[in-house]
């Protein structure tokens, strides 16, 4: 369970929790009224239409005529005309809502999402994540639209009944009432054990939504490892146990349902014995209260069911709400957002033009995660147009400095400066729009290779697509393709292969023109000629620019500016290559080691 799973279990909201969704549907409060003002007047309508049985029996068998029939068929007709036409409508609007309501909490979790620190991402697995924006939201939208629509008929219904047999009879309507606290002392008694179970039930649906996930995205692996029954065994377990949870859900709400039934039972029961004295004077008029009556078994009944489920849903509605309330790690100040605007609003015409030095001043950081200092007073000055290279075995936390720069993270102490200020005093996007980012593990979004090229530059023109893909020989892998730049990539790039979708991602961060280049372990996933020709693009692209690579192959950056050596998270040597192989430390035994090795595969291959 993560650090955020386990804040959601500690609270519980007041009053189910409704009070967190009023501002989506305050956007909809047009549309919630005419649909409660039209569920009031359907459920007026249903209480007018015990008023023609007590009518029938009392004039037409009572009194045996049937002078008024025709106009008595006419009124029922309209009455159930409006009724069918109200209960459209209210309905029509109903669903609007609900769709609306879904929409707008899904487009707020995910522009939210956009906001947060890679932390909270490294701390929720994709099921997780995903079950907030898609299942809470269904549920929470289904309550802002239905239940109210429900609780409007039922509610006004159980009241109108009261009033109307109040009117006709107050000692029979008192006996009715007496079935409401015992509603309140039972809800008292279950709720406390449905919100613990459902809160349970809501974690293992996310479990299985991250293992249906793994299974799909993870299909290859899963096939060569042959670990399909391990796959399969492990989300049978999970659904079991989510079963067993369920039942037991099912069985809380069973008796909670079954024993306010038999109190209901045994109130009405008590109205029909003590109600017989009316018969005796007035057969229309018992009949009207019986109607009433066991009318209102159906509100009590609703209401039962209706607690259980803002019960079940008062779990998601703390979940969403969890999410929306969870801050970035990483935060712009409200003056800077003033001035430089945020990532879904940007200020560009405030953006100064970045150059691209780069300046670690008496830095000390720790992972959120972590009680290990990873630096430690630490200062580095990267001058414009220097290419540094971080070296390390796996790891050894080569990605430190990199986040830092790129304001993944912040310093626990101390600053990162961007051309002489630090960069907490200028916006996140305004630094992010600077930096191209080519990953180990290529990512391409779904769509055409022109698509993800266009992510780097929105404007790119023709002849600057081609240039890109020149710069990184990735003109080869677009000639290949039937459709060329317009051929598709499939989910996540998979129609490529690991190093043409390398080249492209490569092209899509040149196209964007950079200042600062974050190459993290850029060739370690391609083959020799591919690398070769990344190589070879690497020594134009990085001219005028500052650029940081984290590099595997420690053949690739002999010609760096500086080397940092980074071991067990911390930066134990620096320098140039001829440097630390004089000194015959870290860096020498990791190079020499490397060398040998390749020695040694050109050896065989050439055999």
């Amino acid at each position: 369970m993560s650090h955020y799973e386990k804040q959601e279990e500690k609270r519980s909201l007041p009053f189910f929790g409704i009070g967190k969704i009023l501002p989506y549907m305050k956007k909809y409060s047009f549309m919630l009224i005419i649909m409660v003002f039209f569920g009031l007047l359907s459920t007026g309508i249903d209480l007018i239409v015990p008023q023609f049985q007590r009518y029938a029996l009392n004039h037409f068998i009572s009194l045996k005529t049937l002078d008024t029939l025709p106009w008595f068929i006419l009124g029922y007709l309209v009455i159930i005309g409006l009724m069918g036409f109200l209960n459209y409508f209210s309905c029509a609007y109903a669903m609007q809502t609900e769709v609306s309501m879904n929409r707008d909490l899904r487009d707020a979790a995910f522009n939210h999402l956009q906001t947060l620190s890679f932390s909270y991402f490294n701390q929720n697995s994709v099921g997780y994540i995903h079950a907030r924006v898609i299942s809470d939201t269904s549920r929470i939208g289904s309550l802002a639209s239905w239940t109210l629509m429900d609780a409007t008929w039922h509610m006004s219904y159980l009241v109108g009944s009261v009033v109307v047999m109040l009117m006709v009879n107050t000692k029979l309507a008192l006996l009715v009432i007496t079935i409401l606290p015992l509603v309140v002392l039972l809800f008292s008694l279950f709720q406390g054990k449905l919100i613990r179970i459902n809160r349970e039930v809501r974690e293992l649906n996310s479990k299985i939504t991250s293992n249906f996930n793994e299974g799909i995205t993870g299909a290859k692996t899963i096939k060569t490892l042959v670990i399909e029954d391990k796959m399969v065994n492990d989300f049978v377990n999970d659904t079991n146990a989510m079963r067993k949870k369920s039942m037991r859900v099912a069985h809380l709400r069973g008796m909670f349902s079954t024993t306010l039934n038999i109190a209901s039972s045994l109130a009405l029961a008590i109205v029909l014995w003590r109600g017989g004295y009316i018969a005796e004077s007035e057969v229309g008029t018992f009949s009207m209260f019986m109607s009433y009556a066991q009318g209102m078994m159906e509100p009590v009944r609703w209401l039962i069911d209706a607690i259980s489920e803002l019960i079940t849903t008062q779990v998601n509605i703390e979940r969403f709400s969890r999410l929306m309330e969870t801050k970035s790690d990483v935060m712009d100040s409200p003056e800077v957002i003033e001035k430089y605007g945020d990532t879904f609003d940007p200020k560009r015409e405030n953006w100064e033009p970045i150059k691209g030095d780069i300046e670690f001043c008496d830095v000390d950081f720790k992972y959120p995660d972590g009680d290990e200092y990873v630096l430690e007073n630490f200062n580095l000055k990267i001058p414009f147009g220097s290419n540094i290279a971080i070296v390390g075995e796996t790891g050894a936390g080569k990605s430190t400095l990199v986040n830092l720069v790129c304001r993944f993270f912040e310093p626990t102490r101390g600053q990162v400066l961007i051309d002489g200020r630090d960069a907490r005093e200028r916006s996140q996007l305004w630094l992010h729009s600077a930096i191209g980012y080519v990953l180990q593990t290529p990512h391409l979004f779904s769509g055409t290779i022109r698509e993800n090229l266009l992510y780097g530059n929105p404007n790119a023109t023709e002849e600057q697509i081609n240039e890109a893909l020149k710069l990184v020989s990735a003109e080869e892998v677009v000639a290949r393709m039937e459709k060329g730049l317009d051929s598709d990539v499939g989910e996540g790039g998979d129609m490529l292969s690991t190093g043409e979708k390398q080249l492209i991602s490569f092209a899509r961060a040149i196209l964007a023109d950079p200042r600062i280049l974050v190459l993290d372990e850029a060739t370690a996933s391609v083959d020799t000629i591919t690398e070769q020709k990344i190589q070879n693009a690497i020594e134009t692209i990085i001219n005028g620019r500052t650029s940081l690579v984290i590099a595997h192959r420690l053949s690739t950056i002999k010609n760096a500016d500086l080397i940092l050596v980074v071991k067990d998270g911390k930066i134990i040597e620096r320098g140039r290559h001829e440097e630390l192989l004089k000194a015959r430390g870290h860096y020498y035994s990791l190079y020499t080691r490397q060398y040998e090795d390749e020695a040694t595969s050109s050896l065989f291959t050439a055999q």
